[in-house]
């Protein structure tokens, strides 16, 4: 980043492309509201000691490491394929990805019809991925001798007119859909929060990169919850807590009337549709559910 910045400034990267939505609005469930207009690759912050760019998150771990940002927000797969494990320090997980919650795969894939059934089998083989020194280095672990080719896209197509791809896949129906058969994973990857150790050295940086990252964990820890909100006759409450799921126990809150009290809780977005049932049936009322911005444990 060319400009010149106050010196409290955080400078944090984050990812374009398929990520950046979904970043985003991780961002703004954390409580910041992150703006990027039309062609802008610089995103602002509602925050005046935050500064952002877009980089491809192909890049992020390489420019954190070069300190061109403090801090950035990449997938594993990218650090490892840059070999930059140990020269960031990892913040934080965060458990969210361009299309799902499930972890990103870089899996080797053959045709269908392929009699290819193990790393193994593709000794002299030419493999197409965009992952290529994760793959170089997978195949020599294999003890297996392959030409590794970069893909710069649609490396689906490939698997035929190679003879393997080595691709990334979160739900596995592209895959599915070009009618390729995984052979083996070689990769499983998070989204990671990552700094430079020069920032991370630097106390008011290191505790506003904790800070985002408590906030970050949060809004995906209520990703999946709702806040449960209810009045119970109070000679049913023994009954009803003893039914109600919570982290630690229901707040329950006195009423006007003697005989009723409020109890509120959270619990997985799963478990309301079994339980707002069965509250009714033991003589809850008024029974709100919402959804939640952040849980921080």
């Amino acid at each position: 980043m060319t400009e010149k910045l106050p010196a409290s400034t955080l400078r944090i990267g984050l990812p374009s492309g398929s990520l950046q939505n979904a970043t985003v609005e991780l961002f703004a469930k954390a409580g910041y509201r992150v703006r990027i207009a039309d062609r802008s690759v610089f995103p602002s912050f509602d925050d005046p000691q935050i500064s952002s760019v877009l980089f491809r998150a192909q890049e992020i771990s390489r420019y954190v490491c070069d300190d061109i940002v403090d801090c950035g927000l990449t997938g594993w797969d990218w650090i490892v394929e840059n070999g930059n494990e140990k020269d960031v320090v990892e913040i934080c997980e965060l458990e969210y990805s361009r299309a799902s919650v499930n972890p990103v795969k870089w899996v080797l894939a053959v045709p269908e019809e392929s009699a290819i059934r193990s790393a193994k089998e593709l000794n002299g083989a030419i493999i197409a991925t965009e992952l290529v020194n994760t793959t170089r280095r997978y195949f020599e672990q294999q003890g297996v001798k392959v030409t590794v080719e970069f893909s710069w896209g649609t490396t689906e197509i490939k698997a035929r007119l190679l003879d393997a791809i080595v691709d990334c896949t979160e739900t596995g129906s592209s895959l599915r859909a070009n009618n390729l058969r995984i052979v083996d994973t070689i990769l499983t990857s998070t989204t990671r929060f990552v700094a430079n150790r020069k920032a991370w050295d630097t106390p008011w940086k290191r505790e506003k990169m904790e800070n985002i990252a408590m906030l970050l964990q949060g809004a995906i820890q209520a990703r999946a919850k709702v806040g449960l909100k209810m009045n119970v006759p109070e000679a049913k409450l023994a009954e009803v807590v003893g039914f109600l799921p919570a982290e630690k126990s229901p707040t329950v809150s006195r009423l006007a009337d003697s005989q009723w009290v409020a109890v509120e809780v959270i619990l997985e977005e799963k478990q309301e549709r079994e339980l707002i049932p069965r509250l009714k049936r033991a003589g809850a009322t008024g029974i709100i559910t919402y959804p939640l911005n952040k849980v921080i444990p």
